[in-house]
């Protein structure tokens, strides 16, 4: 499972109005690993690198088509490590690709109902998993455990000290986290919420950092109507910026990232002559039928 690090850092030229005036740069992440790719990588690295020989098992969270599921289902599986994963809905009769793999990797998989699954950080219901799975590690939605951040933040390492702006997708709040934590002061971190989540999304992501800062702040106008939603206008932008760039993109987080880019450039939020960077964070998975 060895990564492909520092993950390169491209410009790109779009011919979007207004980009003419900025340099911008994209972090393939998704080119760290052709399954654990992108922020879960990052994320995982604790599990990865520490010793699982005392580790009953894993269990953790998760939709459909949840890229953390997908990638820690894979980890599990090369590590020999007994994996449970709880899923939101019932896809039993119309398992997607990501559960399809799960499966095929020996996972244990529990589809359980919407409300249930909005137990799944109630102190209740981790007691009552941890002793149905004794000796387990429960691991949160998307992966978003404090041990993560340090992962997050490395990241950082591998990117110029002159960037002004960085942009990421936001969904469990953990990636965003810990960027922020290595901000400089001159730099801001801007989440794009790939969701519903306005006031949830930033309880996240305060509820992750060791102590406040200021260097992020959350967009919620990029959605295109929920998680795992899309539309019209973001299924063509995604066709048109492949083709454009030759990045491969979903319409789940990374579409949506540079979707929100190119409105907000062309709405004047960055300045002339400022550097962006735009975080992939991977999770091309999530596009196959």
């Amino acid at each position: 499972m060895k990564p492909e690090l520092p993950s390169p850092l491209v410009q790109i030229r779009p011919d979007w109005p207004g980009a003419d005036a900025l340099s911008i740069l994209v972090k393939r992440d998704d080119l760290i690993h052709p399954v654990i790719s992108g922020n879960k990588w990052r994320k995982l690295q604790p599990l990865l690198t520490s010793s699982n020989q005392h580790l009953a098992g894993i269990v953790s969270f998760g939709g459909g088509f949840s890229n953390h599921l997908h990638a820690l289902g894979y980890v599990c599986a090369q590590q020999h490590i007994p994996f449970v994963a709880i899923v939101r809905g019932d896809y039993r009769d119309n398992p997607t690709p990501m559960l399809r793999d799960l499966s095929d990797w020996g996972a244990s998989i529990r589809y359980v109902t919407k409300q249930e699954y909005r137990e799944r950080s109630e102190p209740e219901y981790l007691h009552t998993l941890s002793t149905r799975y004794p000796g387990y590690k429960i691991i949160p939605e998307g992966g978003s455990q404090h041990e993560a951040l340090a992962g997050i933040a490395a990241l950082t390492e591998e990117l110029p000290d002159n960037f002004d702006v960085m942009l990421s997708p936001v969904a469990s709040g953990a990636t965003l986290a810990g960027l922020s934590m290595s901000m400089k002061s001159h730099q801001q971190v801007i989440g794009v919420a790939v969701l519903k989540g306005e006031g949830y999304l930033e309880s996240l992501v305060s509820s992750l950092l060791p102590r406040p800062n200021s260097a992020w702040t959350i967009t919620h106008q990029y959605h295109h109507g929920g998680y795992a939603r899309t539309s019209a206008p973001l299924l063509s932008f995604c066709r048109s910026f492949e083709e454009d760039t030759q990045i491969p993109v979903e319409p789940v987080y990374s579409g949506k990232l540079f979707f929100a880019l190119k409105q907000m450039i062309g709405d004047g939020v960055f300045s002339a002559g400022q550097t962006i960077i735009a975080l992939h964070t991977g999770g091309l998975q999530g596009k196959r039928k």
